[in-house]
């Protein structure tokens, strides 16, 4: 569990530049020049701090569907030579944990402060969806209870059960399927799939405009600068989650 948390204005001053496959191989073992030196005092407790957060994933009961991710390899030519799985590994797990850890305590900081928050919401699935999933689940073997007393550890034990049986990939779409669209809004309704209570997106403020409202809402709130939200912009915050949600929703379907 997140003992404590606080937010500052700062700058960071990197140790290495790492790609997430060289610290894999430090933590497996197999440390480079780079690597060796930070060994033991970044990357042992940044794996263990991981496997702490992947205990409290655990404990939620959160739906993880590790979905595979294609990767495009170019020739010379520049025409596509190859297109393969790519690689998933702890080192790309871990930062996402420590990503969602960070979201959850800027939503925490900015409730506990009274402040204005852009939360990600993603709500349980319709009835009318779990129904459909209950159905197709049952014709591959799975049973799915009925109603709307349907909780992340459900669909996650069905993903379990579906794990190394040949049709893994058949059933994580089904429940990706199912799932209601991720949005984004000022009044909190919860994250569904992540088992968690208040959550919001403030890791990426160089690509995603909510991170940013959320980072000026930390700035005002903590007085850590004049360039923090003004004090009208909670009476926007309705209009910019549905602007911001459906701009994510047009980029999704383009690309």
């Amino acid at each position: 569990k997140m003992r404590s948390h606080r937010f500052l204005r700062g700058l960071m001053r990197s140790a290495a530049r790492l790609a997430y496959e060289q610290v894999q191989a430090a933590r497996d073992g197999f440390p480079d020049d780079r690597t060796e030196p930070l060994l033991k005092t970044v990357i042992r407790p940044l794996y263990g701090a991981y496997e702490a957060l992947v205990r409290g994933r655990d404990k939620r009961g959160t739906l993880d569907l590790d979905l595979v991710e294609l990767q495009i390899s170019l020739g010379e030519d520049g025409h596509v030579a190859a297109i393969e799985p790519r690689p998933r590994l702890d080192s790309h797990r871990l930062i996402e944990e420590f990503m969602i850890t960070a979201n959850v305590a800027a939503a925490e900081s900015l409730e506990a402060k009274g402040a204005p928050v852009m939360y990600r919401i993603h709500e349980p699935p319709s009835l009318d969806k779990l129904e459909g999933l209950r159905q197709s689940l049952a014709s591959l073997g799975y049973k799915l209870q009925r109603g709307s007393g349907i909780r992340p550890s459900h669909l996650a034990g069905i993903l379990r059960q579906a794990a190394d049986s040949g049709h893994e990939d058949l059933v994580s779409t089904l429940v990706l399927r199912s799932q209601s669209k991720a949005v984004y809004g000022p009044e909190n309704a919860g994250h569904f799939g992540l088992a968690l209570q208040r959550y919001c997106h403030f890791t990426s403020p160089i690509r995603r405009y909510p991170d940013i409202l959320v980072h000026r809402a930390l700035i005002a709130a903590h007085g850590l600068g004049a360039d923090g939200l003004p004090e009208d912009a909670e009476d926007r915050f309705v209009d910019l989650g549905e602007k911001t949600s459906m701009t994510e929703d047009r980029k999704s379907t383009r690309l």
